[in-house]
């Protein structure tokens, strides 16, 4: 009899839960950024053997929204959570576990009565002495089935995580096909490789207010002709997302090109533009246009 269940991974922004579902499926399948609140859609990550398959979904960070994109990527954590046979927690040991964390516990995990594993991130980067400090936090967070340390950067504790999540793993057939690894479209996995790379270039003030949208694509023989637009909320983000002589965005395209490529398994001309779209976050009809 084979296993298969639905995990939510839930946490406040920053924490790691993207690294965290990559290593757990042990491939990339959501983008990584040192910017809070990167992932903006609950993206479901497949990880199949012969006996299990485990859907990871991962959520935006959860918190206490700004604007009306911050407001529906709560909804996105409330509904990802419903349902689910376990939900991972995962905390930042190195930055502290704190009234954050407790916040998402409380409106994630408390309410809802399903069972929850604690995973303490960033064990790498968190001191000897810290680390006992920290998962006493996270024991004081609330129950917990476990409290389980790992480096999700590294992959320590990724194995035992692995195990005890297959341990509560209800009895029952696949819900994907064996060879899927995500229920995104290829269009959307590509929009979300050009916004990892825009993230990495960009400042502070810009980070929030970029979002990536495919104007056209075709394959032509074995290349993929991509025309995408970058959209930002201001001119003086577009003017910081464009560079001097068009640099930065040059520098964009062509850091996103090979993981595109690797995506595709063909070649990519990638064609991108910036547009302003006035204030998108705070505008129904903006987010609906932009997917959110």
């Amino acid at each position: 009899m084979t296993r298969a269940g639905m995990v939510a991974v839930v946490g406040r922004p920053n924490v790691g839960k993207s690294t965290l579902v990559n290593a757990l499926v042990g491939q990339k399948i959501a983008i990584v950024s040192d910017k809070p609140q990167t992932t903006r859609r609950d993206i479901r990550a497949v990880w199949t053997t012969d006996e299990v398959q485990v859907v990871f979904t991962d959520t935006p960070g959860f918190h206490k929204p700004r604007t009306l994109l911050g407001r529906r990527l709560n909804e996105l954590v409330a509904d990802a959570v419903d349902g689910v046979d376990l939900v991972l927690l995962v905390v930042d040991a190195a930055a502290g576990i704190g009234r954050g964390d407790a916040f998402v516990h409380a409106r994630q995990i408390q309410t809802g009565g399903i069972p929850a594993i604690c995973v303490v991130n960033k064990l790498d980067a968190t001191g000897r002495v810290a680390m006992p400090v920290q998962l006493g936090a996270a024991q004081r967070l609330g129950e917990f089935q476990e409290i389980v340390p790992v480096s999700a950067r590294s992959g320590d504790g990724i194995d035992i995580l692995r195990r005890l999540i297959i341990e509560r793993m209800p009895e029952g057939p696949f819900l994907y096909p064996t060879e899927d690894v995500t229920d995104q479209s290829t269009e959307h996995r590509i929009t979300e490789l050009i916004r990892e790379q825009a993230l990495r270039v960009t400042r502070e003030e810009v980070p929030h207010s970029v979002a990536v949208i495919i104007d056209e694509m075709e394959r032509v023989g074995d290349l993929h002709r991509i025309h995408a637009s970058i959209v930002v909320e201001r001119d003086s983000q577009k003017g910081i997302l464009i560079g001097k002589g068009g640099e930065t965005l040059k520098g964009i395209g062509s850091s996103a090109r090979p993981e595109i490529e690797r995506l595709l398994g063909t070649k990519a001309f990638l064609d991108i533009h910036v547009k302003v779209m006035k204030e998108w976050q705070r505008d129904p009809k903006a987010l609906n246009r932009l997917g959110f």
